[in-house]
């Protein structure tokens, strides 16, 4: 599923705009997404820093007006047409590059799983220079408290060097990682890095036996899916500064999931507050949404 950014608005369906979800029921409801587009996911902070209206400089002043007529003529020369249309994406690519080679500006960090049926590129429609992306087993983020990991690097520079304005955790589909926590024995201490790692989701895990100790495995590791992604949202807020960012409204931190299978995608925004939990344990959401 490629996430086109302009038909998105077609085939949305949004939930109630502000709602309070508990952190073990994330919602199951099945969604079938075409294709997407990161400033509707994301809401009216998201956007590339400016790159997609880039001028193309390097092909003339005429470029515009050649290549209205290079498609009408399609139809009547469609090898010599392709051909010259395959020249101006090249010049776009070269005038993109040329600008992020001073920099970069995203405007979004994505924490996504290193499976390789997920790339966020590709399901988002993100182009360089857009999105900061970090992939791990699992799509987790580790508290505060754990220490440095490649993950939390990775979240330290974006939030505070790069200032990125939007943090999006996507969870999937068959997850490995989750299965394998799901499998672990609760008397038994985590061996291996994959376990150790993956223990990182353990309230994920706990909370998801409870909600789902009647339905068979499978459906208890799609729940959790779901779960872990609500644990690493919160573990976020353990990070001062980014708790700080958000609380004074610098950052929005969202949560997506992504169904390979019947190509659906969810997405929620955790509220921007300073209390995330109330006494019931539940944690508030809002801009639940889905794509099919």
């Amino acid at each position: 599923m490629a996430i086109s950014l302009s038909s998105l608005s077609l085939s949305k369906h949004s939930l109630s705009n502000s709602s309070s979800i508990p952190a073990s029921n994330p919602s199951m409801d099945p969604s079938k997404p075409s294709v997407l587009r990161t400033q509707n996911i994301l809401g009216s902070k998201a956007n590339s820093g400016g790159i997609e209206q880039t001028p193309l400089r390097l092909c003339g002043s005429n470029l515009k007006k050649n290549s209205s007529d290079l498609i009408s003529q399609a139809s009547r020369e469609p090898a010599r047409v392709t051909k010259e249309l395959e020249k101006i994406n090249t010049w776009k690519e070269l005038e993109l590059y040329e600008k992020l080679a001073t920099g970069q500006t995203p405007k979004f960090m994505v924490i996504a799983c290193a499976d390789s049926r997920v790339c966020p590129s590709s399901v988002l429609g993100f182009q360089p220079g857009e999105a900061f992306v970090v992939r791990n087993v699992a799509n987790m983020v580790p508290p505060y408290e754990n220490g440095p990991t490649e993950t939390n690097a990775a979240l330290e520079f974006a939030v505070n060097s790069l200032k990125v304005e939007n943090i999006l955790v996507i969870g999937h589909s068959r997850c490995g990682g989750i299965r394998a926590l799901m499998s672990m024995h609760d008397d038994v201490e985590p061996s291996g890095l994959i376990g150790s790692w993956v223990s990182v989701g353990m309230n994920a895990r706990v909370k998801t036996k409870a909600a789902t100790h009647l339905l068979n495995f499978d459906q208890q590791c799609k729940h959790c899916e779901k779960e872990s992604v609500n644990c690493s949202l919160v573990n976020l807020h353990s990070y001062p500064w980014v708790e700080e960012k958000v609380r004074n409204g610098e950052l929005n931190i969202h949560g997506g999931y992504y169904d390979f299978v019947d190509c659906s995608f969810e997405k929620w925004t955790l509220y921007k507050e300073n209390n995330l939990r109330d006494e019931s344990g539940k944690v508030a959401v809002k801009d639940r949404a889905f794509w099919f």
